[in-house]
């Protein structure tokens, strides 16, 4: 599903406005939607509007007024005065025929419900003073909360608390999701989230041309690589792991598995010879070479090699960056992670040139935030204050390569701008290797000939998908062993035969 920032959500309201829809009628379409969760979440009791001046208050409006002609207790506290209200949110205050109670926290009470309608996405200032207070006191009361829009105090940009924000129990949101709905900590203030259609033409995404998506299969099931019928493993391509020395080879191992299970056709771990018999003893599909220079590295991925990954257990030093190097001059297809990027952490530009010289390869960078820091700092330098989504988006336009950035809300971008944010990682998969059993399913994509794109998004995606079949409880181990279960979930929401 298309993501739309502030700007062009409201982009979406004025040119929907403009082909003829009157402004007041999609609010009233908003504050009925409203109205309709309000009463699944609270089927008795009574129901407490807290609205704000702006048009997020005139949706809580309608609510109240909808709810009251259903016979509910509803009342309402607004954060101005009654009087200062303007446009739409005025029209939608008249139809209120109840009593408005001012903003006095001591007047919450224990409600079954609360509609939070105090401010919507365009909150673009810390709140402060009377409105904080009001946040905090809806908090403290304990009772559900049904956002309008967005918690209040979530930047619907970057997903950031802005002084304080409502700890919601569901959100509505109208049309499309916003960033701040997926990314953290917004995603978490928002609880359950709905998208509600109140009448805005799905025609004007293609004036406003979004380039922001939830990672999900729609977005990418054309890439995604079936086997054919006459296929073969050297087919499905072959994809090279590199691994560190004795004391470092389980990484390796995890990505390499993971590579094999995600479908590449073959799969080889290069490994020091200090390591090999470690290596060797612990696995079985997945071949083994020794490789201990960069020239023996440049021969093994000369040959039928479609990808490399490297980074889980490398260690970080010379021996890695020649390796990065070997792999960027053969023009393979990569996946760049943990010791293969803090490797060049003091000389990003170095990498980032090798990657520019080579556009044809598709490379793929997947730090988490600390690997981030280090190797995109001119970044977060020149930018300080941006979302995380966008400074994905400029990593990925100063390095030339897809950039990943791990975390509950992974975003994935393309240097073209085209950016995705995951939604359906468990909180278990914060554990050790499980980054490593991510690099090796893009890995196994890249192999098979998936751009490198699609491939981050989609090993994102399965990543969590195997994160939520595995379970709580689960280690790094276990996430390679339910990709089959991941995959055949897949075939059937695609309608493919296996």
């Amino acid at each position: 599903m298309d993501i739309l920032t502030t700007d062009e959500m409201a982009r979406a309201d004025q040119l929907t406005i403009a082909a003829g829809t009157p402004g007041f009628k999609l609010m009233r379409a908003a504050g009925r939607a409203v109205a309709d969760v309000a009463g699944e979440l609270a089927e008795e009791g009574a129901i407490l509007v807290v609205a704000g001046r702006g048009n997020n208050g005139g949706d809580g409006f309608v609510a109240a007024a909808e709810l009251a002609a259903q016979g509910r207790d509803v009342s309402v506290i607004l954060l101005c005065d009654r009087a200062t209200l303007k446009g739409d949110a005025a029209l939608a205050a008249k139809g209120w025929k109840g009593e408005v109670l001012p903003c006095d926290p001591s007047l919450i009470g224990q409600p079954a419900l609360i509609i939070d309608a105090l401010f919507g996405a365009g909150l673009n200032r810390p709140v402060k003073g009377d409105p904080l207070i009001m946040i905090d006191a809806i908090n403290a009361a304990g009772v559900p909360v049904l956002a309008v829009d967005l918690p209040s105090g979530i930047n619907g940009d970057s997903g950031g608390v802005m002084g304080g924000a409502i700890r919601a129990t569901e959100t509505v949101t109208f049309f499309r999701p916003k960033p701040g709905h997926l990314l953290v900590p917004g995603r978490v203030h928002c609880g359950r989230l709905r998208v509600i259609d109140i009448g805005i033409d799905e025609d004007v995404l293609a004036e406003i041309r979004p380039q922001t998506f939830e990672n999900n299969p729609d977005l990418w099931a054309d890439a995604f690589p079936v086997p054919k019928i006459n296929s073969h493993k050297f087919s499905r391509g072959h994809a090279v792991i590199v691994s560190g020395d004795i004391a470092s080879t389980g990484a390796a191992r995890l990505s390499a598995r993971a590579a094999l299970r995600g479908g590449a056709g073959l799969v080889t771990v290069a490994s020091p010879r200090d390591a090999l018999a470690v290596n060797a003893a612990a696995l079985t599909a997945v071949m083994v070479r020794p490789v201990d220079t960069a020239a023996e590295f440049a021969a093994l991925i000369g040959g039928k090699v479609s990808a490399c990954v490297i980074g889980p257990g490398a260690g970080v030093g010379e021996r890695t960056r020649m390796f990065v190097e070997a792999i960027l001059a053969a023009r393979r297809h990569a996946v760049l992670d943990a010791d293969a990027l803090t490797s060049f952490a003091d000389a990003p530009e170095r990498l980032f040139d090798l990657i520019k010289a080579s556009p044809e390869s598709g490379v793929v960078l997947t730090p988490h935030e600390g690997e981030f820091s280090r190797i995109f700092s001119k970044v977060d330098e020149k930018h300080p204050a941006v979302s995380k989504l966008e400074r994905v988006r400029l990593a990925a336009q100063e390095s030339g390569a897809i950039v990943l950035l791990k975390g509950p809300d992974t975003v994935v971008a393309s240097p073209d701008g085209r950016a995705t944010i995951a939604a359906n990682a468990p909180p278990w998969l914060a554990t050790a290797g499980s980054g490593d059993v991510l690099a090796g399913v893009i890995g196994a994509l890249l192999a098979q000939g998936v751009p490198a794109y699609e491939a981050a998004c989609i090993g994102v995606w399965m990543h969590g998908e195997a994160g939520s079949e595995a379970g709580p409880g689960l280690i790094a181990e276990d996430l390679t062993e339910v990709l089959p279960a991941v995959f055949r979930r897949l075939y059937d929401q695609l309608g493919i035969q296996y």
